[in-house]
């Protein structure tokens, strides 16, 4: 179930808090085919599953990018904003990538707010977001994403 924030000013009251995980989403081949499509990046350890089966892992995996992509997707079964007049994804403060997402693979997120700082006519929430590979023993990707909320 999510957290659902009601104005700018609750955000405050959750500084330090975990909010929680999402549902856990099957990775597939054709989404990382799409997401290579997008971005012209077409290497065959993510698109090419017979070649990535004699590669290092074993099997084709996602792009690092994609993993994050899909964060602000799954972000929103963990966090709903409400009573704002926008919301925009202002940057990251780092991203890294310790461990691949295999195709057909689960991830999911789980979402911490960092800090919460006033901004103009809103305010500047920063997340720790740590996507999670089904049964893996590292993260697939640990990112702290900025984001802007204003009233």
């Amino acid at each position: 179930m999510a957290t659902t924030v009601h104005g700018i000013e609750s955000f405050k009251d959750l500084v330090g808090t975990h909010l929680g995980f999402s549902d856990w989403h099957v990775i597939d081949q054709a989404t990382v085919n799409l997401f290579a499509d997008a971005t012209g990046d077409h290497q065959w350890i993510h698109v090419d599953p017979e070649a990535a089966a004699n590669g290092p892992f074993g099997g084709p995996i996602a792009h690092g990018y994609l993993t994050l992509a899909l964060a602000p997707v799954f972000l929103g079964e963990v966090l709903q904003v409400e009573g704002i007049s926008m919301g925009v994804n202002y940057g990251c403060n780092k991203v890294r990538f310790p461990s691949p997402v295999m195709v057909g693979s689960k991830l999911r997120v789980g979402v911490g707010v960092a800090e919460v700082e006033d901004v103009t006519g809103g305010v500047q929430v920063v997340l720790d977001l740590t996507l999670e590979t089904e049964g893996a023993s590292k993260p697939s990707c640990v990112a702290q994403v900025v984001y802007r909320y204003y009233s």
